[in-house]
């Protein structure tokens, strides 16, 4: 599979507005994962942006190694200074064309550089409308970042071994928008609400 080099700086500035509209108050409310929490969320995001910073770097160790299954994500009391930080860091870390090329690691799995990438802006995508739904923003996805999305996820939907990263397929129509045709290969339903 193939992903076109893009431009992440888009869709990591609206997770950035999304994150810092968040209020205090929404901090322990729901999200789409049953899991996790909105706190736990932008802890995932947080954990994601470094590892994939860091793959996209080639910079393996600890923050590479790590699956993010070992323990569930949380903030610290400087995440509103620290997640735009680490999310400018992401976009400009898969800006050089190396970080596409060879082979890296995120989440403990060896994986090509495209491939990371890939995944990267998958998380980004959909942990963005996560994050938007649970606390009822808005959400409109960097266009070429949703597409990007919705072809890594349409390329892994018959995929056996994709139960260990996503839920089951939630059947969305096809001339649905395109944003509700990924969750739904995410195993999301688009009409989740809190």
């Amino acid at each position: 599979m193939t992903v076109p080099t893009l431009d992440l700086g888009p869709q990591t500035r609206a997770i950035a507005q999304l994150a810092d509209a968040v209020t205090d108050d929404q901090l322990g409310g729901a999200t789409p994962c049953p899991e996790l929490v909105v706190h736990n969320m932008l802890g995932h995001l947080l954990h994601l942006a470094v590892a994939f910073r860091d793959a996209a770097r080639k910079d393996l160790g600890p923050t590479t190694d790590t699956p993010p299954t070992d323990s569930v994500p949380d903030i610290g009391p400087g995440w509103r200074e620290e997640l735009p930080k680490v999310l400018d860091e992401l976009a400009e870390a898969w800006s050089d064309p190396a970080a596409w090329t060879g082979m890296t690691r995120a989440g403990g799995v060896d994986l090509p550089g495209e491939v990371a990438a890939a995944v990267a802006v998958d998380e980004l995508v959909v942990h963005g409308w996560d994050l938007a739904r649970a606390t009822g923003r808005p959400y409109d996805p960097d266009p070429a970042a949703l597409q990007a999305t919705y072809d890594f996820l349409q390329a892994c939907a018959d995929d056996p071994g994709r139960g260990a990263i996503f839920g089951p397929i939630v059947p969305v129509p096809q001339d649905a928008p395109l944003l509700d045709r990924a969750l739904g290969l995410s195993g999301r339903d688009p009409r989740w609400t809190p």
